[in-house]
């Protein structure tokens, strides 16, 4: 779970960064919102394209796993639940901690100046998603609906019942997908708003 968290979270990590520090610092930013664009859609635009290569990252991670497991044809590759079904739900886990990362990496990058600025986020943003990880190793709790709505935690929960193979109801759904997609909204209109600002075009 950790593993897949922090690949979701930060797999589209550097494409962010390129296209916002990076422009910046190579000075390309500025005629992109000079043109007649929304800063919304140029946003948007560059949201997505971090999450189509951060799902790709993560589907061959998901695939190296599904073949390590059968490959190692013992107790790891019977314990690993890594049918189509299975690899589909974490999948669909892993999505909108794609759009939070992603989110939150082009707002972060907006009030950087350079690549290397932008790049010293990374140090504590690979920290986040192990941290409830080690909580539960400390102080380990039973399962409560409203976990599902803390990032890193619901993800962590969810992946443990699509590996156990346990069922996850409606409700449990719909609280992790609500919580995580509203989240990833806000730092969505947060990164909008760092955008409209007219010093994002200058460098230096």
């Amino acid at each position: 779970p950790v593993l897949l968290t922090i690949t979701s979270f930060v797999g589209g990590a550097y494409l962010v960064m390129d296209t916002t520090a990076g422009e910046r610092e190579r000075q390309s930013l500025e005629p992109l919102l000079a043109t007649p664009a929304a800063r919304g859609a140029i946003v948007s635009g560059k949201i997505a394209a971090a999450c189509i290569t951060g799902m790709a990252t993560l589907l061959l991670t998901l695939l190296a796993f599904k073949l390590s497991a059968q490959f190692s044809g013992g107790g790891i590759g019977r314990q690993l639940n890594l049918g189509v079904a299975s690899m589909a739900q974490m999948l669909l886990v892993m999505l909108p901690m794609l759009f939070i990362g992603t989110a939150l990496l082009t707002f972060l990058s907006a009030s950087a100046k350079s690549m290397k600025e932008a790049q010293s986020h990374m140090t504590w943003l690979m920290l986040l998603p192990m941290l409830p990880g080690y909580a539960l190793m400390v102080y380990p709790i039973k399962s409560e609906l409203w976990q599902y709505a803390v990032p890193f935690l619901a993800q962590n929960q969810m992946l443990l019942k699509v590996i156990r193979q346990e069922s996850i109801n409606a409700q449990v759904w719909a609280v992790y997908l609500a919580a995580g997609f509203g989240l990833a909204l806000v730092l969505w209109w947060a990164a909008v708003r760092r955008y409209h600002q007219e010093r994002l075009a200058i460098s230096g």
